[in-house]
Order: C-alpha cells, then sequence, then structure tokens
C-alpha cells in the first residue's frame, strides 16, 4: 500500500514515556498506520536522520477562544511544536452568551486576560448564542491547529442571574431556577463535546468597574452542582484559577481552596486542575498545594492535579510597547510614535538628557528584578542581566542604561520581569513532581504584557538539554499523552499506530527561542507580544504538514476537537 507520507529513520520519542527506538513512521490520511521499518512507498518522504520526533504537544491552558477567528495558525504556539489547544479556561469563555450581552462578555475578558474588546467585537462573528453553537461556528473557521474548549462559569451566571451575579462582597447565591439553567447550559456544552467546565475565584481578576468576576464568590454547593453535571456525563474536566491570594497568610486559602476541590473530585469522579505558582511573597504555599493534591489525589475516586508552567512568568518590557519608566511624562511622550521615531529621540541629545533626569536613579534597587532577554532566550533570572547589575557595571542610572541597551539593540532589547515562579529550585521541585500537570502557558492571553506560549520549546531546551532534569522520554510525555489523556482526548498525544498524526520533527540540538518580539496584527492594529522557536523542522497536523522550519506551508488541517465516547472530532 503506497501511504501519504513516511517519516524515515527518526529517533522517535512516542510520547509514553517508553524509551526512544529509531524508526520509521507511515501516514495514510490523518492516521498513523504503521511504525518500525517500512517498505512501502509514500507520496512524500521526509528524512528524519539526526532528528527527534514526537507527537504534537498539547497546550491545555490557552485563551485562544478569540484569536482563532483572525489567526487560524493561532501564533505563537504553533511555533513551538503544539498541534492541539484547550481554550475556556479560568471561566472566560465567550458562550454562553445573550445577543445583547457580547460586548460585556468582550470586555470581561478584556479586563481579565488583557485581549482588546475591540478586537474581540471586531474579530468574531458572534453567530452563537449556547457553547454547543460556538463549537459549530468553530468548525467552519479556518483552523491550522487543533481546539478544543471548556465552557466557562463567568459566562454561565451572567448568562443566568446578569448583574445579580457580581458583587464587590460575596456575590448573591444563585436561586434554584438560576443554578437549573446553568447546570442545564453546561449539560448542553458537554453533550456539544465542551471538554470541561471552568471557574476564576482569584481576586485579580475583575470586571472593568472593579466588581469580581462572576463566580468568584459561589458557594460550594455551586461548584458541586457543576461537578454533577460531569458526573452523569461521565467526562469532562474542572479547571480553577484559586483564591489562594488575599491579605494575611495563604494557607489558610490553600486549605480550602483545595478541600472543596477535592470534594468535587470525590463527588464526581471527575479529574480538577487548578493553576499554581510560586511567588517569594506567599512563602511555601505551593509546596502546601502540591501535598494537599497529592493527597486528595490517593484518596478519591477523582484526580485533583495542579498545572504549572516551566519558566517565570513575567511582564515584558520594550521600547516598541512599554518601558518601566512610562509614569515620567518624558518617557510618556513617546507612545504613540514608531519605533524609529522612538529610537530617534532616544538619540536625540536634548531629549535623551531629559529621559535620563526625570527618573534620576530612583528604583535603582528595584530594577535588580528586570532581567534583559538576550538571545539564545534563558529565562534563568540571572543576577548580572538585570537592569540594575548592567547600570551598575556602566556606572550610569538605570534609565541611561535602557536608553544605551535600545541604542544598541536597534530597539529589540527586552526586559523580563518576573511575577510568578520566581525561584528557578520551585519550578524544578513542581516540573519534577508527577502530580503537576504542565500547563498555565496562557498563550493568547495578556498579550501586551506576557509572552508563555512558548513553553514546550523552553522546557525541552533549557530544562531538559541545558539541565537534564528528566530523560527526553518523560518529558515528551508530560507535554502529549499527559495533557491529551488529563483533559479526555483519545487518540492524540502518542505515535501508535491508529491515532492522529499529530507530529513534529525537531533537531534538538537547535531547539532554542527567539526574543520576542512586539506585533501589531490583532484587528484595528492592537499590539501583542510573539515569539519564535528555533529547531522544528516540520510540524504535522492531521496527516498534513503544517510547518516547515517556522513557516506556514499547509492548508488548515486543524480540527474541533469535542469530549464524548463517539469521539467526535470535526468536519476539519
Amino acid at each position: 500500500m503506497d501511504l501519504d507520507l513516511i517519516i524515515r529513520g527518526g529517533l522517535v520519542v512516542d510520547g509514553t514515556g517508553s524509551k526512544s527506538v529509531r524508526q520509521d513512521i507511515g501516514v495514510s490520511g490523518d492516521r498513523i498506520v504503521e511504525i518500525g521499518k517500512i517498505e512501502a512507498k509514500a507520496k512524500r518522504v521526509i528524512d528524519a536522520a539526526d532528528r527527534i520526533v514526537t507527537p504534537g504537544f498539547v497546550d491545555l491552558h490557552t485563551h485562544l477562544d478569540a484569536q482563532i477567528s483572525w489567526d487560524p495558525m493561532l501564533t505563537s504556539s504553533c511555533w513551538h511544536g503544539v498541534t492541539s489547544v484547550v481554550m475556556g479556561n479560568c471561566g472566560v469563555t465567550f458562550a454562553p452568551v445573550r445577543p445583547n450581552d457580547r460586548e460585556y462578555l468582550a470586555e470581561m475578558m478584556e479586563s481579565v486576560e488583557d485581549i482588546p474588546a475591540r478586537s474581540i467585537m471586531d474579530g468574531l462573528p458572534w453567530s452563537w448564542e449556547t457553547y454547543g453553537d460556538y463549537l459549530d461556528a468553530l468548525e467552519v473557521m479556518p483552523k491550522g491547529i487543533n481546539v478544543g474548549g471548556m465552557v466557562g462559569h463567568c459566562a454561565l451566571r451572567y448568562y443566568a442571574m446578569g448583574d445579580r451575579g457580581l458583587s464587590l462582597e460575596p456575590g448573591e447565591a444563585p436561586t434554584e431556577a438560576d443554578l437549573a439553567l446553568m447546570c442545564s447550559l453546561i449539560d448542553e456544552a458537554i453533550a456539544a463535546g465542551a471538554l470541561g467546565v471552568s471557574t476564576s475565584r482569584t481576586l485579580r481578576h475583575r470586571v472593568p468597574d472593579g466588581r469580581f468576576v462572576p463566580g468568584t464568590w459561589a458557594e460550594a454547593d455551586e461548584l458541586l452542582a457543576f461537578a454533577s453535571v460531569l458526573s452523569k456525563r461521565g467526562r469532562g474536566v474542572f479547571e480553577v484559577s484559586p483564591r489562594f491570594d488575599g491579605d494575611g497568610p495563604s494557607e489558610p486559602r490553600v486549605e480550602s481552596e483545595l478541600a472543596w476541590m477535592a470534594e468535587v473530585a470525590r463527588q464526581s469522579g471527575r479529574p480538577v486542575t487548578f493553576n499554581l505558582s510560586q511567588t517569594d511573597a506567599q512563602g511555601d504555599h505551593w509546596r502546601l498545594a502540591l501535598d494537599l493534591a497529592r493527597r486528595s489525589s490517593g484518596s478519591t475516586r477523582g484526580i485533583v492535579r495542579p498545572q504549572t508552567t516551566s519558566k517565570s512568568v513575567g511582564v515584558l518590557f520594550a521600547l516598541a510597547s512599554h518601558t518601566p519608566f512610562d509614569r515620567y511624562p518624558s518617557w510618556a511622550a513617546l507612545a504613540g510614535l514608531s519605533l524609529a521615531e522612538r529610537l530617534g529621540r532616544l538619540a536625540d541629545p536634548s531629549i535623551r538628557r531629559t529621559l535620563i533626569d526625570e527618573p534620576g536613579a530612583d528604583g535603582r534597587g528595584t530594577f535588580d528584578q528586570f532581567f534583559v532577554v538576550r538571545h539564545p532566550v534563558r529565562y534563568d533570572n540571572n543576577p548580572d542581566a538585570s537592569l540594575g547589575a548592567i547600570a551598575r557595571a556602566r556606572g550610569v542610572s538605570p534609565a541611561e542604561a535602557f536608553i544605551d541597551l535600545n541604542i544598541e539593540t536597534r530597539g529589540e532589547m527586552v526586559l523580563a520581569w518576573p511575577l510568578l515562579n520566581q525561584r528557578l529550585d520551585a519550578i524544578a521541585e513542581m516540573l519534577t513532581d508527577p502530580v503537576v500537570v504542565l500547563g498555565l502557558a496562557d498563550a493568547g492571553a495578556h498579550v501586551g504584557q506576557v509572552m508563555d506560549a512558548s513553553q514546550p520549546s523552553y522546557f525541552l531546551s533549557y530544562w531538559i538539554r541545558e539541565r537534564g532534569l528528566m530523560p527526553i522520554e518523560e518529558a515528551v510525555r508530560r507535554l502529549t499523552s499527559d495533557t491529551a489523556n488529563f483533559m479526555g482526548i483519545p487518540e492524540r498525544g502518542t505515535l501508535t499506530e491508529g491515532s492522529f498524526a499529530d507530529i513534529n520533527i525537531i533537531n534538538f540540538d537547535e531547539l532554542s527561542l527567539e526574543t520576542p518580539e512586539f506585533a501589531h496584527d490583532f484587528p484595528n492594529g492592537a499590539g501583542r507580544w510573539t515569539q519564535r522557536g528555533n529547531g522544528y523542522d516540520a510540524t504535522i497536523v492531521n496527516g498534513e504538514v503544517a510547518l516547515e522550519h517556522g513557516e506556514h506551508v499547509g492548508g488548515f488541517a486543524g480540527r474541533v476537537i469535542r469530549s464524548g465516547p463517539d469521539l467526535r472530532f470535526g468536519r476539519g
């Protein structure tokens, strides 16, 4: 039998954790049909000698819900080997929605996830009301990679309760009718193929007028009612942005949040996942969360797993976007200018003097936490790479050092200010804990502030190749079958006969990240951070070569991933 594609002689890291083996992979249509020494011919043969071959990576925590409508390749995720993404995290989704509430959900998404509301309103077709309608709308959009999603508590509560679902204090409890409506909407969503339900409880998530997002103060009985729908359907994950933040020690909040999550897992038998990161201000709260999650997973029918990312999560600063000095009038005056014009201002002696003198030496110490991102990119928070250290070494103020570095790099210099996962030893401890699932890359969110969609490339290049944190086989499993299986996504995440042909061919020695760039490619010219990766010879989606060396070369073979025993995967 002639095949459509043969990948020859690659070191196959199959995503199961099994020892890697050098062999061929044969693809027919959208499936892997043969693995081993293949004698058949094919329409196309890719020589993968000296390359590793992995399943496509499965990213379970994204906010690409709007971006898919104007960026079918879902950049930057596709540039880092990701072939399947899960949207609808942290309770914020665009369905269910009443026609008159569309703009409210768009504004909420901007307030919570920093995705411009105007881009959302102009970019989405808004042709749906229920979540099932939303999935059907995704079907007809071109997709470079696979997409699935969860239904969000914020949209559910606003649909059922309107403004009653929000409060500056703990919110009004839903009536029996409100709760019944929300549960029926979840049931409709899961029946249509939603991968689960998500909620936000963190005090950082607010609507534009400052109130907490709907569901922040929901009582346990409301959350357990949602879980009961998953239990009856026998599928779906419960995802949480937890309330670990607040005044005073965080440990009591960790204990109370993990208590209701464990109860959700126990009563529903469905997996629960929550966002977890280390911060210096919160001490070792993350270790307590790991311990409680481990105990819950061992004593319930469900699984409670925290998710974290492989790098520090930090706000990015650059001359092309925002600078650390924008509160000063002379720096604020750069806004609205092109990068070339801004560089010209920095080089102008009289303007340069004002830019240096206004900030003065104020805050010199704080700039020890602002790290210059150099190529090859390493988010290791090296003290010598901080703006403060560079300024002291040059004998100038931080503002002057920032100006000079931008002139030297033609404005390409980027600063990273880590706010979460500030300690590398804590990141390593979380990554090697088997209860942790890799997530929290937040692709598509906080687009003007962070860029973490590159997580797979950084995890493999820094933690595995450079630091040797775990064997490559286990690292790939964590990026593929572990995330796919946890989310209930069948037949993806492994290179096995019969599975979907989502495949990466990687030059492991060359795997690296480019310096983040600020682009204005959202609707209405809105800006966002992007980041490319190196070392990906090819990324294959459902049997079609989608990207070669980071460039889109194929069609749009991505599909809508739907949950369900009938394994419905959309119409392509």
